[in-house]
């Protein structure tokens, strides 16, 4: 493109104390002068005549955010111009003006998200902390190499990355890195880079400028924490190609524990009902007695074929606790005393992370963390356990207007970014997350990125395993995009590299369970893995709910598990849960028993497991009736009429595969390991 030069107009103001990144030496008095040109920072010495047309220059572009940035600009002007004393700075300057906007917005949300509600404006020294995401080198190459290693059948198969090679593949080019962490660092910030990482602490008003934007404090009528939040942000056009990600910017959501609406956590005591405690007691494999009264591991290992015992060296199974949550040593106790004696004595490591807790004697709620552990624990024992408590709260930096935590950090960024750099003897074999929310409330560019780092455990032999939801289809069904009808799928769940598991209820047979959730993903397209199972269910439902879902996204779930009625041990008091909260770590005890049972034949871990699954889907028994519910609408929305989605012969978004035959998955995962 050209620019024809015309009358000059005075823009002192875009060059002056304004102008930041590199200064001007005398603040560009007078932009239109000779002086306020040769103010200008500049890499080489600037001609004081031209002689002929110039059609391509070097000047120094001003962003709205005020960053000075070396570009190009093709330029034409008439003869009459250039003898004038100002020519030279009128040459470089009008392109300068002509792009001073000239920035990418990275991602914006229309208005407060639904559930959200402005609480007061930020104060310019009120703390953000950001987690910037370069653009990676070898992005498609590391995609291909992950989808080998875990294809059954490829040359690769099981040969997972080490720390070392894993981080080859997601390193930014040289030129990406020193361009970021140039404008970053221009503006007085002094960032950590970690590989493709830059993460840093600054004021308000710095990262107002930085990114164009306004943060301001937001709060969810849920309650909790208010969380500085902003609309959209910017970066300079030239680094737009650099940058894939910078948040907690607008990631408006709420993560929640995947505890069903429907079947609350309930107390039922100092002990058990004697229905309850009968079948602790009893000496029967039935599963109908086993089971009928509530659930326990002894009912799920008779259900699900499983009789194999581990060996503790050298095998290792995690779950991750957000929202303040933590387990705790007595409750664990107490539930191995009542449900599973022979692993009285074990206990669970904690790593906190990021202002995570472990406070054995508050009494907030622990639910969820209890009923990882202890299911963990009563499925794959002797298997040493480790908790990663992440606080969703940043470090304190306290102000006169805002004492508290400011609370701009993203729990799963925290977590990802510690667990990726432990060195490769120190990472869990098989991972359980019971977290997660509506896939809409997180932003694209957020959602992307985290699912990416899920692909990057899988690379090194992590079996990353989700619950898939509590909500079946939706649970309002409201779109916050077109405030329209729309089904909600969920976030990580929609995320092709993670596992996800639903729930089911009852024994004879199993069914779905009416509050689990599934659908598919309005972010991520189907993977080729489960492509013909899906299309295979879309075929059979007719088109009454087309408009509410898109058929082309990633299916959800994978598989199931049982889900409803749990035994627990919570504050010392004996409860009952519900949720697929329950039905993950159920799943990943048994994928933690497969992951120990390969390496006793030198074996590597499963890793990355859903092409392993697809591949194996015998494995699984179908689960063909019930069905979940949802989409009950709000003030200003009608409920779907009797939205839903039904378990059919084959996948389904509610149960997926079904569940699982730990029998059938032990000789496939480990050929000749007795299930014993």
């Amino acid at each position: 493109m050209q620019h024809v030069l015309g009358t000059p107009t005075r823009y002192t103001h875009l060059l002056s104390a304004r102008a930041r990144g590199r200064p001007c030496q005398h603040r560009c008095l007078d932009a239109w002068s000779s002086e306020g040109f040769l103010s200008l920072p500049r890499p080489w010495p600037v001609p004081s005549k031209v002689y002929a047309q110039v059609s391509t220059i070097f000047f120094w572009r001003v962003y709205r955010s005020g960053f000075l940035a070396l570009a190009t600009q093709t330029v034409v002007f008439p003869v009459s111009h250039f003898w004038r004393p100002v020519s030279i700075a009128m040459m470089l300057l009008v392109p300068l003006l002509a792009t001073a906007a000239a920035a990418r917005v990275m991602d914006s949300v229309p208005d407060v998200p639904r559930g959200w509600a402005f609480v007061r404006a930020a104060q310019p020294h009120d703390a953000v902390s950001l987690h910037v995401a370069m653009r990676q080198q070898y992005a498609t190459e590391l995609e291909q190499k992950v989808l080998g290693v875990s294809t059954p059948g490829h040359a690769d198969y099981g040969k997972h990355l080490s720390l070392h090679e894993l981080r080859s593949y997601t390193a930014p080019s040289d030129e990406t890195n020193a361009t970021v962490s140039s404008w970053i660092s221009a503006y007085g910030i002094k960032p950590t880079v970690n590989n493709n990482w830059i993460t840093f602490t600054t004021s308000v008003a710095t990262a107002n400028r930085l990114l164009d934007t306004k943060f301001d404090w937001y709060q969810h009528e849920a309650g909790g924490s208010p969380k500085l939040r902003t609309f959209s942000y910017s970066v300079p056009d030239e680094l737009a190609d650099h940058v894939d990600m910078i948040q907690p910017t607008t990631r408006f959501g709420q993560l929640e524990s995947q505890r069903s609406t429907i079947f609350k956590m309930e107390r039922l005591g100092n002990s058990f009902p004697a229905t309850v405690q009968s079948l602790v007691d009893a000496n029967t494999d039935s599963v109908a007695a086993l089971c009928g009264p509530g659930v326990t591991p002894k009912c799920l290992k008779t259900l699900y074929n499983v009789n194999y015992t581990a060996s503790p060296e050298n095998n290792s199974v995690a779950f991750s606790s957000y929202l303040e949550q933590y387990a705790r040593y007595d409750d664990l106790q107490a539930f191995q005393a009542k449900y599973v004696p022979e692993a009285q004595g074990q206990n669970f490591t904690v790593v906190m992370l990021n202002g995570g807790e472990n406070d054995q004697t508050s009494d907030e709620d622990s639910g969820e963390a209890n009923l990882d552990v202890q299911f963990l624990n009563g499925i794959s024992h002797p298997i040493p356990i480790t908790e990663y408590s992440t606080g969703g709260l940043g470090p304190l930096v306290p102000t006169d207007d805002q004492p508290d935590q400011p609370g701009s950090n993203e729990p799963y960024l925290e977590f990802l970014q510690y667990i990726l750099a432990q060195p490769d003897e120190w990472l869990p074999q098989t991972l359980s997350t019971s977290y997660g929310e509506e896939e809409q409330s997180v932003p694209q560019d957020l959602a992307l990125t985290v699912c990416n780092m899920f692909m990057q455990l899988g690379a090194r032999g992590v079996s990353v395993i989700f619950s898939s939801g509590d909500s079946g289809p939706g649970d309002s069904c409201v779109s916050n995009k077109k405030n329209a009808t729309a089904f909600e799928p969920t976030f990580p769940a929609g995320c092709p590299w993670v596992t996800a598991v639903g729930s089911t209820r009852s024994t004879g047979p199993e069914r779905a369970a009416g509050f689990s959730s599934g659908g598919f993903s309005n972010l991520h397209a189907r993977p080729g893995w489960q492509a013909s199972y899906v299309q295979t269910y879309l075929n059979t439902i007719g088109s009454t709910y087309a408009p509410y879902y898109n058929a082309s996204g990633r299916g959800i779930p994978d598989v199931a598990a049982q889900g409803v009625n749990f035994a627990v041990f919570d504050q010392g008091y004996a409860a009952s849960l519900s949720g697929t909260s329950a039905s993950a770590p159920t799943f990943a005890g048994m994928i933690a028993l497969l992951n120990a049972a390969r390496r006793t034949k030198g074996q590597p871990t499963l890793g990355f497991l859903n092409p392993w699954i697809y591949a194996n889907a015998p494995a699984f028994t179908d689960v063909a009736s019930g069905a979940s519910v949802g989409c009950t609408g709000n003030l200003d929305f009608a409920a779907v009429g009797g939205a839903r989605w039904n378990a059919t012969p084959g996948w389904d978004p509610v149960t997926g595969l079904g569940t699982p035959l730990f029998d059938r998955l032990l000789a496939v995962a480990a050929p000749g390991v007795p299930n014993a």
